[in-house]
């Protein structure tokens, strides 16, 4: 985890505050494009926070289509809910349980119960809420989100991280997360150069890295932490030349490719999961799936890192895809 120094310093003093005060919410929000490293920040966080928290809530949008509660459903989700102070009917409601009741609950009731299940599951704090992927949620998670920031007395840290979004809802959670005292807004960019250079320092610690090397992988990169990480991960540690070569201009044509499946190539490469590629190409998860498994037949490779890393040599690292508003 190379230049991203200055984020985890926040963080970490952010979580120091929780830890010390137990007073209140501390809100910090991670965004950036495709591959800009922010689970990977978010994982280093993680392990290095001091004291260990007592409490971690994860949660993200699920691989169904969402439905309401996904946030609190994926962190509910193997845990024992006995005793969480919530009825029954509307507890199941929330957890998404197959057998869950079909009728409905008055959306500020259950927001209200959400709110003190989570409360219940924080305890005495301090503990620390993980939302991931914030602009992939549905809108009663975008909304118990929110209202956890604001929750007076909850001690815990809020991370959440998210791709910027033309989402008005997901535009409005954002600002009201941000708009919290105290809240840390970091923004994940490509990485530098020099931060290229730091990374192949660490992976070939025993050679002597040719000038120039940094800045042709970070021209073939695109300075993009998970091209970067597909690059180095899936070429011989005793090949540097291979990590150098000169990646072959764009031609997705070479491999018989649709227009489609060239998108969704492009989608792999910028490390999105199939759902997060349905929503920027406004396809179903079943057709990505298809698409997926119709780019490794063609691409001749046997993994979704494999594709990526084909993508890497045969794409231009300019080429991206911003993904649609939802209506």
């Amino acid at each position: 985890m190379v230049g991203r120094a200055r984020e985890r310093a926040e963080l970490a003093a952010a979580w120091a505050t929780v830890a010390g005060d137990l007073a209140g919410v501390r809100v910090a929000v991670l965004t950036g494009d495709p591959g800009t490293g922010k689970s990977a920040l978010l994982a280093a966080v993680l392990a290095e926070l001091d004291p260990t928290p007592g409490t971690v809530l994860a949660g993200q949008a699920r691989i169904h289509s969402p439905a309401p509660y996904d946030w609190l459903a994926a962190v509910l989700s193997g845990r024992d809910t006995r005793g969480l102070p919530a009825p029954g009917p509307a507890l199941a409601w929330l957890a998404q349980h197959d057998a869950a009741p079909v009728e409905r609950f008055a959306p500020g009731a259950l927001l209200r119960v959400a709110t003190r299940v989570v409360r219940h599951l924080a305890g005495a704090g301090p503990a620390v809420l993980v939302v991931e992927d914030l602009h992939a949620l549905d809108p009663a998670s975008l909304n118990l989100v929110g209202e956890l920031a604001a929750a007076p007395g909850l001690p815990a840290l809020l991370l959440v991280t998210s791709r910027p979004s033309a989402d008005p809802l997901v535009a409005r959670t954002l600002a009201r997360l941000t708009g919290t005292p105290g809240a840390i807004r970091a923004h994940l960019g490509p990485l530098r150069p020099a931060d290229v250079a730091a990374v192949l320092a660490q992976v070939y610690p025993d050679r002597e890295i040719p000038p120039g090397a940094a800045r042709e992988v970070w021209q073939r990169t695109g300075g993009n932490a998970y091209r970067l990480t597909e690059l180095v991960a899936t070429t011989p540690a005793d090949d540097m030349a291979a990590l150098l070569a000169p990646a072959r201009p764009a031609d997705p044509a070479a491999a018989e490719l649709t227009a489609r499946e060239a998108e969704v190539l492009v989608c792999l490469r910028d490390g999105m999961a199939n759902k997060q590629i349905a929503r920027a190409l406004g396809i179903s998860v079943r057709t990505v799936t298809v698409h997926v498994s119709n780019l490794l037949r063609k691409t001749g490779t046997t993994s979704r890192t494999e594709a990526a890393l084909w993508a890497v040599r045969h794409t231009s690292p300019t080429a991206s895809l911003t993904p649609r508003s939802q209506p």
